[in-house]
């Protein structure tokens, strides 16, 4: 039994150690690549932004100076004021994390969805495939924004709403783009030899099914965060996102719209943010899928 539990813990050690020869391998592959470094640095701005608001800012974000309101960029105020004559730098960088925060609940909650939902299509009990293939054929036609709308409705406003409609939404859209690969991955003659082998259908779906499908669920979960941004923006300015008082980037720019023709300034800083990240997030995937994928990518195939 001692043996057992040392020869475990030596091949968890070198799994352990294999792992993290990985990632510093995909990570160096999308430093090597001038769209990844791009993405790179752009994210970790956005991480660490976030973190910093959480402690600092430059401004309170509730001091307000009737005096100076619509302001131009000085030394007090870096990026100008609003009309309220709050810091907009303050505001934006406080606005980091809610988006931060918006995107990666939306995206977990879309992956979960979206693994749930491919398991169930390539099921071997075809009465279940079929129930599920319906299933999602038929709610992907359904807005986001209206599914949004419909939970605003006992909801109210607030980041919840965001996230559970972007979750659902792009959770379907992602079953249906993996489909296609796990059904390969499913009718294949490894996964036949496992299945003959003994191995559960859960296990083989795990191991052997998922794994075939990572390529295109990292380019669309990537994807589908960028969207998460622009969708809050959308929907707070449709007044069932952001509730007002919580700093956010689409809270910033439906504030400021009104007078992008008076004060362009304070309609710039928000969409230029917004552009930057959206940007980042949709060519972080199309690299993270060939640092990732060991035919695209030697160096992997080396460590593995």
């Amino acid at each position: 039994m001692a043996d057992a539990k040392s020869r475990n813990r030596r091949i968890s050690g070198r799994g352990d150690a294999s792992l993290a020869k990985k990632i510093a391998v995909v990570l160096r592959s999308l430093w090597a690549r001038g769209e990844g470094k791009f993405a790179l640095v752009v994210l970790a701005l956005w991480l660490v932004v976030s973190l910093v608001s959480l402690v600092w800012t430059p401004q309170s974000l509730w001091t307000t100076d009737g005096y100076h309101v619509w302001a131009k960029p000085s030394a007090a105020h870096w990026l100008g004021t609003d009309g309220t004559g709050s810091d907009v730098f303050s505001w934006l960088m406080a606005g980091a994390r809610t988006n931060l925060l918006i995107a990666v609940l939306a995206v977990a909650l879309a992956g979960v969805l979206g693994m749930a939902l491919t398991a169930a299509m390539v099921s071997r009990s075809a009465a279940v495939s079929g129930v599920a293939v319906v299933v999602v054929d038929a709610l992907i036609s359904i807005p986001t924004v209206l599914i949004a709308l419909i939970l605003a409705v006992p909801m109210g406003a607030s980041v919840a709403v965001i996230v559970i409609a972007c979750g659902i939404g792009y959770g379907l859209n992602l079953a249906r783009i993996a489909r296609p690969q796990a059904l390969l991955a499913a009718g294949s003659d490894y996964v036949d030899s496992a299945l003959a082998n003994g191995a559960s259908w859960f296990s083989v779906l795990m191991h052997h099914i998922m794994p075939n499908t990572m390529p295109t669920m990292t380019v669309q979960l990537s994807l589908s965060a960028g969207t998460a941004v622009l969708a809050e923006s959308g929907l707070t300015y449709l007044g069932v996102g952001v509730p007002s008082g919580v700093p956010s980037w689409g809270h910033s720019l439906a504030t400021s719209v009104k007078f992008i023709d008076v004060y362009p300034l304070t309609v710039l800083w928000p969409g230029l943010i917004v552009t930057v990240v959206v940007v980042a997030l949709n060519v972080f995937g199309d690299a993270l899928r060939d640092a990732v994928d060991p035919v695209a990518n030697p160096a992997l195939r080396e460590v593995a």
